[in-house]
């Protein structure tokens, strides 16, 4: 794509974005998640999300909706900081920031062929996976990397 804040894309912009991709017919992966401190394990992950199509769109939780999910300490990082490092990697092609504390009404609005979520999910589990599924899409659960969470991090950072 572009530089880096070009790959950060307002709800009306994705518009565009998603009709573009669409027709040149490019599979399109959606993950989400607060990406709070990128590690290792992230990187793995979106690694591997992207080989799964041709385009990789990551939802981003807005700091509020972090706060909400995660307790007041959090966010870390402010959205347009973990924005911006997400965008950096080159095989994420999109960031999308969405303030509810789930991404269905993102998910709803990109209907995308493969959404994917990592190993401490299950399918059932999954948002927005029946609305995948009913548009004939598939929902992938990836393994995590053992020791990499960022609960974690931040526990052995603080001496828990």
């Amino acid at each position: 794509m572009y530089e880096t804040r070009q790959k950060i894309l307002s709800w009306e912009v994705l518009d565009s974005w998603i009709a573009y991709w669409r027709f040149l017919e490019h599979k399109i992966v959606f993950t989400n998640g607060c990406f709070d401190i990128l590690h290792l394990g992230h990187v793995s992950y979106l690694e591997e999300a992207a080989r799964l199509g041709d385009v990789l769109i990551v939802g981003l939780n807005s700091d509020e909706s972090v706060r909400r999910l995660k307790g007041s300490q959090r966010p870390l990082l402010p959205q347009e900081a973990r924005a911006r490092i997400l965008a950096a990697l080159e095989f994420v092609d999109a960031v999308v920031i969405f303030e509810e504390d789930t991404p269905l009404r993102l998910i709803e609005k990109i209907a995308p062929d493969i959404l994917v979520k990592g190993g401490d999910y299950t399918p059932d589990t999954v948002v927005g996976a029946s609305f995948v599924q009913s548009l004939g899409g598939e929902v992938v659960i990836l393994p995590l990397i053992e020791g990499y969470s960022t609960t974690q991090l931040l526990r052995k950072a603080c001496g828990n």
